[in-house]
């Protein structure tokens, strides 16, 4: 099975998800983001829970981006088009906090990150 998130990525992820269980109005930018290599599918996530279900802007390339959770195991399982994993963007820096993303996102129908 492919590993979507090295020890760091999970570590930051999991301490927003502490974090944000304390503070509500806690609003971090993306640790990771994940792509679909041929498919249009999006997601920058913030936050992971103990029991690895991920929080973040999703975008499964259909025009409708939205905040919500996913879990990471059906991630790292999941084969798109010929058979192709799911990606890590390893350039990608976030610049913004996740609501910002999202405003974009829902203006444009899509996540531009």
């Amino acid at each position: 099975m492919t590993t979507l998130l090295n020890d760091t990525l999970r570590a930051q992820l999991r301490a927003n998800s502490l974090f944000a269980a304390e503070n509500h109005r806690f609003d971090p930018p993306p640790v990771v983001k994940l792509f679909t290599p041929n498919a249009g599918a999006t997601w920058l996530l913030s936050e992971l829970d103990a029991e690895d279900i991920a929080f973040g802007l999703c975008d499964l390339g259909m025009g409708f981006p939205e905040l919500g959770f996913v879990s990471l195991a059906e991630l790292e399982a999941f084969r798109g088009h010929w058979g192709l994993p799911i990606e890590r963007d390893l350039h990608f820096i976030a610049d913004k906090p996740l609501s910002a993303y999202a405003r974009e996102a829902h203006l444009a129908g899509r996540i531009v990150a």
